[in-house]
């Protein structure tokens, strides 16, 4: 098919456009995180005049961040971990098995992706608070309460993700081995995980982005042990200064373990994206 020159002028400065759009927010986090803070404060420049590491240095012992990083960290994995276990589970049920329910299950599932998150802020801050004087169990300023909360987001979209990759799984594969006098368990984890390992991936990783990324339950239900990235990099943020350097430095460090990850996941997530949206 023969492109004419004005649809080739018209995609080449929609393009540049678009990459103007991504990488100059980049540049001016990176120019801004090697330049001192008066240089920062002072007119913007787009080439530093002076270059320094030490904002980078500095981002450690301003703030807490180690251990805001550990407990994101922990956060993050611990839900996006829990996430895909209980939605391989769940997914499979929906998949291959009829109840009484199951279409109403499936309904309800994808119904909670209808409502904004904070509808749900209130109502589960009471029933943290309730759980902790009824029972002594400490939900709210904790970290166990914060991936119990994480989960219901990415629990559903999980499962809802998951039924359509194993609807897009052969059924002779478990019947093969149901034949062979597997179990429906040894079924799944033997023969269907390993099938869907795109779609899982793909689950994990946005269920991690999710948990890493999210402010606004952290920042209610957090105190200051339990702090994670998103709630403590506005502490860089005080009444007598803004350490803007700092601030995107900080940025810039605590998003390499997810731009790691989806760039050595990415061939999957893409799969897994691609086979989940059939159904």
């Amino acid at each position: 098919m023969h492109e004419s020159r004005a649809f080739r002028v018209v995609r080449t400065v929609g393009l540049t456009f678009l990459l103007l759009f991504t990488v100059l927010p980049l540049y001016v986090m990176l120019s801004t995180s090697v330049k001192p803070l008066g240089d920062v404060q002072s007119d913007f420049r787009w080439i530093p005049s002076t270059i320094t590491a030490r904002p980078f240095v500095d981002i450690w012992s301003t703030v807490p961040l180690a251990r805001y990083f550990a407990n994101s960290v922990i956060v993050a994995g611990c839900a996006s971990a829990l996430s895909v276990t209980l939605a391989v589970f769940a997914a499979y049920a929906i998949s291959r098995y009829t109840f009484r329910g199951r279409e109403l299950f499936r309904m309800a599932v994808l119904s909670t992706q209808m409502f904004p998150g904070i509808l749900f802020l209130l109502p589960l801050f009471l029933i943290y608070v309730n759980i902790g004087q009824a029972t002594g169990i400490k939900l709210t300023g904790s970290l166990s309460g914060l991936i119990i909360t994480y989960l219901t987001f990415s629990l559903p979209f999980s499962i809802w993700m998951l039924v359509g990759y194993f609807n897009s799984i052969p059924r002779d594969l478990d019947e093969a081995g149901l034949v062979d006098g597997a179990s429906p368990v040894r079924v799944l984890l033997s023969i269907v995980v390993p099938a869907a390992k795109p779609g899982i991936v793909a689950v994990g990783i946005y269920a991690f982005m999710t948990s890493w990324s999210e402010a606004l339950f952290a920042s209610v239900l957090t105190d200051d042990n339990s702090k994670t990235l998103a709630v403590g990099l506005a502490e860089y943020s005080t009444q007598n200064a803004v350490y803007w350097n700092q601030i995107m430095a900080a940025s810039l460090v605590v998003s390499v373990p997810v731009v790691l990850g989806f760039l050595l996941m990415q061939r999957y997530f893409v799969q897994g994206l691609t086979a989940g949206a059939v159904k």
